[in-house]
């Protein structure tokens, strides 16, 4: 097969302004709930590392680390089984190669991270159409104070699933919406909607559980967006709050809502200016939240190791600045990804920001070929980066070698994949 030119569309960003609002179109790990619409096509072409700016004086160890997570996801997967992405990614057969290769390289030895690199994948700038130009924004694992008893300043409950949702992949009734899911419940013999956001908040939900309470319903919001964090309860011990699952509605970025209502200036949205709004207006606070019908529900885990953060779409836990959530359509997910970007440090100075990272998540706002999100971590430094970060820059994908054969310089793709 050819595969220096097949036609396969993906998915244009479904929310331009959540993009300016730093707020998820739908929450983390949440599928899309229509089929998206088509952006261009998605061109690689090839370089060499010496093109990738501050490659030979850049870390990897991170990266290499993230990747052998990865590899571990990968190599259970069945040999004849395609990647995700828009069709470069190749067999799962020709990765497992590389992932055995990564098992023999010291962790000790930076020199050899890299030089592993070099010797299994050639790197491919990423294009849109014809442009390079990309947005790469931030999110992190927020920390939340929460009880399993409701009492006091915890009256905030994190649903589990309900009994009574159902979800529906539309893939397995047209191949043309693979992917695509609704959700909601069966009345007298029809799936109808789920409850929106403010009936849920409003009546409760008598067919999920409530898991545990959080002294702070905005912190409770903005953890649905997220889609994972974790939460100290009273006894100090530490539980991560993980997505499990939504109630199927579109999400309405409430920055994108303060724009249209003119009480934040385009420029000035971020997730804590959108907090700062919050704050300064709790009479209003509620009404707005309640503009985004969509309901995020948790399933609670132990926090195994601190150091990492929750499970990413490939199922493998994510690194701070080493993994990176982009679009599955156009990347196949355990693919390393070299970053030329910027991110705000502090009172929004903006410093280089070169790094490789490995494809390890999805989101609902990630849509397009040269887009991602950085995870930046835990916490509320974290935070402060992920919040602010709204960047320009450009990426490159590395592509294992055997694979780089087949697609020559130039790969065009502009047909949906697998």
């Amino acid at each position: 097969m050819d595969l220096r030119t097949r036609n396969i569309p993906h998915a244009r960003n479904l929310c331009l302004a959540v993009l300016v609002a730093l707020v998820s179109c739908t929450p983390r790990g949440a599928p899309p709930e229509a089929p998206a619409e088509e952006f261009t096509e998605l061109r690689l072409t090839r370089a060499a590392f010496s093109e990738l700016t501050n490659w030979f004086e850049t870390d990897t160890g991170e990266a290499f680390a993230a990747l052998l997570r990865s590899c571990g996801a990968i190599t259970a997967m069945p040999g004849d089984a395609s990647m995700t992405g828009a069709g470069y990614g190749g067999k799962v057969s020709e990765w497992v190669p590389v992932c055995t290769a990564a098992a023999n390289v010291s962790r000790d030895d930076g020199g050899a991270m890299r030089i592993f690199f070099e010797a299994e994948f050639v790197p491919y700038w990423v294009a849109e159409g014809e442009s390079e130009a990309g947005l790469f924004t931030g999110y992190f694992e927020p920390e939340l104070r929460g009880s399993l008893l409701r009492h006091g300043e915890f009256q905030t409950p994190l649903y589990g699933l309900p009994a009574d949702l159902v979800s529906v992949d539309l893939g397995l009734f047209r191949e043309n919406l693979t992917g695509q899911r609704l959700a909601g419940r069966v009345q007298e013999g029809s799936l109808v909607p789920y409850d929106t956001r403010p009936e849920i908040t409003r009546r409760g939900l008598e067919q999920a559980e409530e898991l545990l309470y959080v002294d702070d319903p905005i912190d409770a919001f903005f953890l649905q967006i997220q889609g994972s964090g974790r939460v100290q309860l009273e006894d100090g011990s530490v539980v991560r709050a993980s997505y499990a699952g939504h109630n199927g509605h579109p999400y309405t970025a409430i920055g994108a809502v303060l724009i249209a209502r003119e009480e934040l200036a385009r420029e000035d949205v971020s997730m804590q200016s959108i907090r700062g709004w919050l704050s300064a207006n709790p009479s209003e606070a509620q009404d707005l939240l309640d503009q985004n019908a969509s309901y995020v529900f948790f399933s609670i885990e132990p926090l195994d190791d601190p150091a990492l953060g929750a499970r990413g779409t490939q199922g493998v836990p994510l690194t701070a600045e080493a993994s990176l959530a982009v679009d599955a359509s156009a990347h196949p997910l355990g693919a390393p990804i070299w970053l030329e970007t910027t991110v705000p440090r502090s009172d929004q100075a903006q410093t280089p920001f070169h790094r490789l990272l490995i494809a390890q998540d999805t989101g609902g706002a990630i849509r397009g070929a040269v887009r991602g999100d950085i995870y930046w971590g835990v916490g509320e430094e974290a935070g402060e980066v992920a919040g602010r970060m709204r960047s320009a820059g450009k990426m490159a994908v590395l592509v294992p070698r055997a694979i780089a054969e087949n697609i020559g310089e130039i790969f065009v793709s502009d047909r949906p994949g697998p």
